[in-house]
């Protein structure tokens, strides 16, 4: 058994109740995966030393895609919205929305400024100065209307108006609130024992999660507090992107949640330098930040290659917490019956053989 199967759930890879590591020392290395992401970083993020990225760099970050020295500066709303709506008007074309293409020559793709004025019933001059970030006052209608003729999702719709509404504006930074996981929460999690399942928080970390998960996904408790988030795992560890069978599919859905997030909470400076340091380790994560693509996806199946016990085919379903919306329930479950739940029911009945120890928070 090669040590990236001990991080999958071989025998003794559960963690405890404290928060504390667990036996298997070796599924450590294998989910750090990463070179430069161990180690006694602080949580303002690492720094990297990769060049200049061929996609623009996200706003808050220097020219090379790194952090600013110091405290990470927030996102730049205003940029935010500029890009925003022009790569959604980017990808529409004349036919999607009714209009006729008369087969002239166009200099960007996409629809022009003038042919989404006319779509949502305003003056070229007033999307023009909304789409460069000058809007002032915007109402809800006029909102509405530009989301309806950029055929904008729900998600998408909440992203622009978090983005362009007045009252979202604030000129002090307000104080983002630690992550707390409730107490009956964690024993929900403990009593789930034939299938994954964790808590997730507002910038892809994993604050808790069962015996299950850590013997599917592998053991979390043994990496550092800063390194228990979804998104340094996906796109710096070599042990996840094996993991996953459409790993394009996971990246873009994290890449999505971040944006979303972002919207509504730019100033907060550990997504700035979370951020930083993935456009600096990650070609891939440059190219889907740069996309501006936002979504929810709160229910799917991933197909997923277990070292120990093969492929295996989940159905998840994604719960927001009632008293809290930043914070996700995610349960997965297989088929019964089908190979996906015998190969759970195998890897549960290796864990019985563990110290009963199943919810294990980190906080941030």
């Amino acid at each position: 058994m090669d040590d990236r199967a001990n991080a999958f759930g071989a025998p003794g890879a559960a963690t405890d109740v404290s928060g504390g590591t667990a036996t298997g020392a070796d599924s450590a290395a294998a989910f750090s995966g990463a070179a430069g992401t161990r180690g006694t970083t602080d949580t303002a993020g690492t720094r990297g030393t990769a060049g200049t990225p061929e996609v623009p760099a996200p706003s808050g970050t220097t020219p090379s895609g790194t952090a600013p020295s110091g405290a990470a500066e927030p996102l730049d709303r205003r940029a935010e919205l500029v890009e925003f709506l022009r790569t959604r008007r980017a990808r529409l074309k004349p036919e999607d929305v009714g209009l006729p293409d008369f087969g002239r020559h166009r200099r960007v793709p996409g629809l022009r400024r003038e042919e989404l004025a006319q779509l949502a019933g305003v003056s070229v001059a007033y999307y023009t100065r909304l789409e460069q970030g000058n809007g002032r006052n915007v109402s809800t209608e006029v909102l509405d209307a530009v989301a309806r003729a950029l055929r904008l999702t729900d998600a998408e719709r909440a992203h622009l108006n978090h983005l362009a509404s007045p009252k979202h504006h604030k000129k002090r930074q307000t104080a983002i609130r630690p992550q707390h996981v409730r107490p009956g929460l964690r024993q929900l999690l403990e009593v789930m024992e034939g299938v994954p399942a964790y808590v997730s928080g507002r910038r892809s970390e994993v604050l808790a999660w069962n015996r299950m998960a850590a013997a599917v996904f592998g053991d979390w408790g043994e990496l550092p507090l800063r390194e228990r988030n979804w998104a340094r795992l996906v796109f710096l560890s070599p042990a996840y992107r094996d993991l996953f069978v459409d790993w394009d599919s996971k990246a873009s859905d994290l890449v999505s949640s971040l944006r979303l997030y972002a919207g509504c909470h730019p100033e907060d400076p550990e997504l700035s330098a979370l951020i930083g340091e993935l456009s600096v380790k990650s070609e891939e994560f440059r190219r889907l930040w740069a996309t501006h693509d936002v979504k929810e996806k709160s229910h799917g199946v991933k197909q997923l290659r277990h070292p120990l016990v093969g492929p295996l085919t989940l159905s998840f379903e994604g719960m927001s917490l009632p008293d809290d919306d930043e914070q996700v329930l995610v349960v997965y479950h297989a088929e019964p019956g089908s190979p996906s739940d015998e190969a759970l029911r195998l890897l549960a009945s290796w864990g019985t053989t563990t110290p009963h120890a199943t919810a294990t928070t980190g906080e941030a």
